[in-house]
């Protein structure tokens, strides 16, 4: 089929963490092996580490101990790889083009303070220079990982100025109460909710994002799968190691068609080849404009509407509006 090309701006990106932000495959890896050596039983191929990714810990667990065959129960292996982890996650690091990306488009809420300037002045458009062009629009941004809050914090309590660009309540994880049990990622509940945090926290007067407003970026196989039946626009961002396990079904991937869900409806899921997803070797030097982004150069981080403007996005002054909304 002839690929979709006229797509609207994106709006949102929606981002995984193990793997696509963080340094953390290969981590996991390690600690796993070590486990499979110390009860004498082969290393994790690929081929299986894929089927793991991205679904939340449980799940990955009882997929693993399936194949695995320890001569340990589920929670005894639960328990060694958590303490395995807890030596390895806190030297996590962020991967390659991730800070840039990150910071380009947290940088992309000066549009709305320069639109809320314009409005002040009495201008429609939102420009502020005379032209008649309007604005470019920012882009909200929220997490939405299969990790546990346990593990989240494992990962990235040496990282906060990182995740700061992610508002508290733009933080979906894999043990949130509103995520049913048995709907975490291939299925698509937990970028919905992530969709569903940023819609209901938009300024007022801006329209709620639409599902194929948004981009979700990802690294596994059922990441993907759940960004494609999510209704969103998806970059896939693998592994060299996946990526080969896959070598030519990268358009199955793309389409969310590699099963990995089991027995769904094909309705749900996209076609080969339609335009909705692509393959990004690196994250380094992202193309912003061919979804619609426009990132303002970095020296605006300066003007002194910015650094307030990140002031109470961070908190700082939340309490004082909470507060004063409390006692009215």
């Amino acid at each position: 089929m002839a690929p979709k090309t006229d797509f609207p701006p994106i709006r949102a990106c929606l981002f995984d963490m193990d793997g696509l932000l963080l340094d953390t495959e290969d981590i996991y890896t390690l600690c796993v092996n070590l486990i499979l050596e110390k009860y004498q039983r082969p290393k994790l191929p690929w081929a299986i580490k894929a089927k793991l990714q991205g679904r939340p810990g449980p799940a990955a667990n009882a997929l693993f101990a399936e194949w695995a065959q320890l001569p340990i129960s589920l929670e005894e292996y639960a328990k060694e790889l958590y303490a395995l982890q807890g030596q390895h996650f806190p030297g996590t690091q962020p991967l390659p083009g991730i800070v840039r990306l990150l910071g380009d488009l947290g940088r992309t809420r000066y549009w709305d303070i320069k639109k809320k300037s314009a409005a002040t002045n009495g201008t429609t458009n939102g420009a502020t220079n005379g032209a008649s062009k309007p604005l470019p629009s920012r882009v909200h941004i929220a997490l939405a990982t299969s990790s546990h809050e346990t593990n989240f914090r494992l990962k990235t309590n040496h990282l906060t100025d990182l995740f700061s660009v992610f508002e508290g309540h733009r933080r979906v994880l894999g043990d949130d109460k509103r995520i049913a049990p048995g709907r975490g990622k291939p299925l698509p509940d937990i970028f919905l909710l992530a969709l569903r945090t940023i819609n209901e926290s938009l300024p007022a007067g801006e329209e709620p994002i639409k599902p194929e407003e948004c981009l979700v970026f990802e690294d596994s196989v059922p990441g993907v799968e759940a960004g494609r039946r999510a209704g969103m626009r998806v970059v896939w961002c693998p592994h060299p190691m996946l990526k080969k396990v896959y070598t030519g079904r990268e358009a199955e991937v793309l389409a969310g068609r590699t099963g990995e869900a089991g027995d769904v409806d094909l309705h749900q899921v996209g076609e080969v080849d339609d335009g909705w997803a692509e393959y990004f070797p690196t994250l380094v030097d992202f193309p912003y404009e061919k979804y619609g982004i426009t990132v303002p150069p970095a020296e605006v981080e300066d003007e002194l509407s910015m650094q307030e403007e990140g002031k109470i996005e961070n908190g700082e002054e939340i309490q004082v509006v909470e507060g004063a909304s409390s006692a009215a």
